[in-house]
């Protein structure tokens, strides 16, 4: 694509917008209870737990659907199993690393995470049920993608 005027200041009000995004999602509002990061990893594991009652979900699968660094996914667990939030599992094979939401205490991790519900309701009733759909096509196809792959 060639770049002219017009694509370079769609470029920049892209970056905008997704800063200003990033900056809510980071600062807490979406995360209330719970350091960003520690939401994001217990989410990764929420969302096995609901697909499947156990929640098991390794330590590769997550620095995957994620993208943080290892460190900080190591960091990240420590802190939840720390809080009891999380356990750690150790695969069958003595290599595989899982970590799994400690079932007693996932009251902890849902009343955050009804919080980012309220959120992106708030945020769906902006933009309507349309634009919500195609937010969340265009984001998956985003991250789907090498784009943001090192």
């Amino acid at each position: 694509m060639e770049r002219t005027h017009e694509t370079s200041q769609l470029d920049e009000d892209l970056v905008v917008s997704w800063v200003r995004l990033t900056g809510i999602l980071k600062n807490g509002r979406l995360t209330d209870g719970l350091i960003y990061n520690e939401a994001v990893v217990m989410l990764a594991a929420y969302r096995r737990y609901k697909q499947d009652g156990e929640g098991l979900v390794s330590f590769k699968e997550i620095v995957s659907e994620t993208r943080m660094l290892k460190s900080h996914v190591h960091r990240t667990i420590d802190s939840l199993v720390k809080k009891q939030l999380l356990e750690r599992v150790t695969g069958a094979d003595k290599r595989t690393s899982f970590v799994r939401p400690v079932k007693e205490n996932l009251d902890a991790f849902l009343t955050v995470h009804r919080s980012s519900l309220a959120l992106a309701e708030k945020a769906r009733s902006i933009i309507g049920d349309e634009d919500a759909a195609a937010f969340i096509r265009l984001t998956n196809k985003i991250c789907q993608s090498d784009l943001l792959r090192k």
